[in-house]
């Protein structure tokens, strides 16, 4: 009751929460969880596709489209603040940086490891050294850096930092354009996979020959902190 009628003014993102900005002063937050999905259907499609049992939440707009939040895990979620209460949430109290911001830079990232004695695969996927990157895009990002994912975090420092800030933004911005990465769940809101998975250079290639020109050693895999990690123990140090 509270959205129907609203006319959406705008979608924005912090770290993986969705911001729809509506025009009464209200923000509907939305996380996708695990396996969530937003899928649009035009009219004739929407008339096409009966509701799945994990469509929980759909959305008809007024020039026909509906807009299907389909969760089959749950573990998504929706609700609404008010817009000057979006940033004091305390969903996104203790967040990090954004990692594409063009002012977090190899020195911000340096800043934010400094005494960090974790390992820097665990400190990337710490949602309050920098927000969104996942563990694909973390073993991505340290494998064109040249960083061990074992090395102690407080370690990547000066060119260290310049060059893993550098290779997460391209991964990032790869993984944008490929639409994102399809393991199980995830589809575009049109329905296609993604599918930056199909061209990881160590992610899920344990065994496979590292694809650095002349190394001649294969891709290893090793768990941490219950996550699998891919690697190059020649290339990466």
């Amino acid at each position: 009751k509270r959205v129907e009628g609203r006319t959406v003014r705008g979608i924005d993102r912090r770290a993986k929460y969705l911001l729809i900005r509506l025009d009464d002063g209200q923000t509907l937050i939305a996380h996708l969880g695990m396996s969530g999905r937003m899928v649009l259907h035009d009219a004739a499609s929407a008339a096409s596709h009966p509701l799945d049992r994990h469509d929980h939440v759909v959305f008809d707009v007024d020039d026909g489209w509906q807009v299907r939040f389909n969760d089959a895990r749950r573990f998504g979620l929706m609700l609404l603040v008010a817009d000057g209460a979006v940033s004091d949430h305390r969903l996104f109290k203790g967040l990090g940086p954004e990692p594409l911001d063009e002012a977090f830079d190899g020195a911000a990232l340096a800043r934010r490891l400094k005494g960090r004695r974790t390992s820097i695969k665990a400190a990337l996927l710490d949602q309050k050294t920098l927000v969104g990157v996942g563990n694909i895009y973390a073993c991505e990002a340290l494998f064109p850096a040249g960083i061990s994912p074992r090395r102690s975090a407080h370690t990547v420092q000066g060119d260290r930092a310049m060059r893993l800030i550098a290779a997460i933004k391209k991964v990032l911005h790869r993984s944008i354009e490929d639409g994102g990465s399809t393991l199980r769940d995830h589809v575009q809101p049109g329905g296609e996979l993604g599918y930056f998975q199909t061209r990881s250079n160590v992610y899920d290639r344990a065994g496979i020959a590292c694809p650095t020109h002349g190394c001649g050693h294969t891709v290893r895999k090793l768990v941490q902190a219950g996550r699998s990690t891919f690697y190059c123990a020649h290339c990466q140090r």
